[in-house]
Formats: C-alpha cells, sequence, structure tokens
C-alpha cells in the first residue's frame, strides 16, 4: 500500500515524544513490510486540512492518523467521507477508538500491528449528520466536560484532576430534563439525567468502549432523573465496569434515534467523541454499518 501518515504533535503522548525519532521509526516499520508511507507531523490546527487534502489523493490507498481521540474522531470522519482506510495510532488519554479496535495502546507498538495489518468494514455513527466512532452523550456527561473544560490543564494528570473536580460538581447539581425519543419506531416520553448513543453496544470495560465495531446498530442508553447519592452510584457501578448492568440504566439497540426535546428553546450541550458541542430541539442518530474502512491487526 501507499500510506500518509498523519500525527498532531499537540495529541497526548505526542507532546512529549521525539517527533523526528518516531516519524523515522514509522517509516522504517511500514517500509520494512513493503509498503510506501510519507510521515507529516502537524500542529492541531492544521490536522483537518491535512488529513482532507491526504484524502483527496487518487494515489494513496491509507491514512494513518495519530494522537487523541478528538483527533481519531476528526480523521474517522474526514476518512468516511471520502472511503478512504483509516490506521490509528493512539497517543491520547483514554483512546477508547483504539481499545474498541483491540490496537496496542503503545504508541511504539502498534505501527508494527497497522503495517501487518488488515483492511476491515467498520461501522459509524453520526448526529444530525457529523460523524462519531465512540458516542453521542447529553446530561450529566456533558455537564461533567462543560465543567473540567472551566479549569485550567496542561497535562496528562492535570486533565485527570480536572475530570476528578468536575465529577464532584456534578453529583451535587445533577441534570434533570425531558425527552422524547423516536428508536426504530419505538416511541416513549422520559425525564432523564443522561443519556448516551454509541457506536456499537458499551462492552463491560470499565471505560465504557464497544468491544466490536461491526455489529450494525446503536447503542442507546437513558438514566432517570438522579439525585446525588444516585449520581455517586452510577458513578460507583461506572467504575466497576457495571455500567450496562447498573439498576439505574435503561438499555435498548436501535439502527436510528431521533430524540426531541420539548422544554428547550435553545442550543444545548451534547457531546460527541469527547468534544462538547451544541445542539437544537431535535437530533437524528443513525448508525452507518460497514461504511468506515480501517486498518486493524490480523487478529
Amino acid at each position: 500500500m501507499k500510506v500518509k501518515a498523519i500525527f498532531n504533535r499537540d495529541g497526548g503522548t505526542f507532546r512529549t515524544t521525539d517527533m523526528r525519532a518516531y516519524g523515522r521509526r514509522v517509516e522504517e516499520v511500514f517500509r520494512a513490510a513493503g509498503h510506501e508511507i510519507e510521515v507529516a507531523v502537524v500542529e492541531a490546527v492544521d490536522m483537518r486540512d491535512m488529513l482532507e487534502r491526504a484524502c483527496r489523493r487518487g494515489d494513496l490507498d491509507a491514512i494513518v492518523a495519530g494522537g487523541g481521540d478528538g483527533t481519531i474522531s476528526a480523521a474517522a470522519a474526514v476518512a468516511w467521507k471520502n472511503g478512504m482506510p483509516l490506521g490509528v495510532i493512539p497517543a491520547g488519554t483514554m483512546n477508547l477508538f483504539a481499545r474498541s479496535l483491540k490496537l496496542p495502546l503503545d504508541i511504539w507498538r502498534v505501527p508494527e500491528v497497522l503495517a501487518h495489518g488488515r483492511i476491515i468494514n467498520g461501522d459509524i455513527g453520526s448526529a444530525d449528520g457529523r460523524a462519531f466512532v465512540h458516542q453521542f452523550s447529553m446530561g450529566l456527561h456533558a455537564r461533567l466536560v462543560r465543567y473540567r473544560e472551566s479549569y485550567r490543564f496542561a497535562s496528562r494528570l492535570g486533565k485527570i484532576g480536572a475530570s476528578t473536580r468536575a465529577a464532584v460538581g456534578v453529583i451535587f447539581n445533577p441534570p434533570d430534563f425531558e425527552i422524547e425519543f423516536d428508536a426504530d419506531g419505538h416511541r416513549e416520553r422520559r425525564h432523564v439525567s443522561a443519556i448516551s448513543v454509541s457506536n456499537n453496544h458499551f462492552g463491560h470495560a470499565t471505560m465504557m468502549y464497544a468491544d466490536n465495531v461491526t455489529s450494525g446498530h446503536l447503542g442507546f442508553y437513558t438514566a432517570p432523573p438522579l439525585k446525588p447519592a444516585g449520581v455517586a452510584r452510577l458513578a460507583f457501578d461506572i467504575l466497576r465496569g457495571k455500567f450496562r448492568a447498573s439498576p439505574l440504566i435503561t438499555e435498548m439497540s436501535a439502527i436510528a434515534v431521533d430524540l426531541h426535546f420539548p422544554k428547550v428553546d435553545r442550543k444545548i450541550n451534547c457531546v460527541i467523541d469527547g468534544e462538547l458541542l451544541p445542539m437544537g430541539r431535535d437530533v437524528a442518530l443513525r448508525i452507518h454499518p460497514g461504511e468506515l474502512k480501517l486498518l486493524v491487526g490480523t487478529q
């Protein structure tokens, strides 16, 4: 294959990595496996443009993107729209999509896996046409991210500390809102504190990521209105890897989920693959089975 690797120098682990040495290592590994490869290291603000330009080239067989979950989500969106196979080098804090793909989380090991890997047809989700590889969420998670982003941090440990402070804030101030939804024709109205729609069902790991990205469905999860004790209990269930088994969670499976917020007259916060974004009163969530070509390991 002819491959273009694009690395976000501002992404997590890459901030403290000798990127010249890393780029040389990636080139050595791919060339030893019989591939042609170009490596570019760019700043975060230039990632999307570089990805777009690579995917429009007619001489490439795949792209490889390196960075945190936000970078990988953006790369997946571009790759999906252009029908370009995507390889992932996880350099972030959580690396949730890489975990779903069962890739090594060590940035020095994963190039070998990708260079000797295979291309599969994976699923990707969308919220009003915006792609997501992990999840769309509202309520508790969106409030946590909003609180976290109000704190300053410049490192992985700082982000973890900010997340902990934000979690405490959410426990004592949980959201409560009304939704109407249509999940594959099943219509219902609920009061909730949280909504999550995932690209395939979450597995049973603590970090809440899909075990399989080729099952062709959305996982749809809601939590009822919660008081502080209920939020703390749900957090405990998540930390134990019992999110799906928690009595506070209602789980459904769907191909299409349409959400309506009857009592909202302004933009509200949601989180798409870790990014806090405004959404309107109506949101259309869809799964696109097999439409994201992914470079993964042979196992």
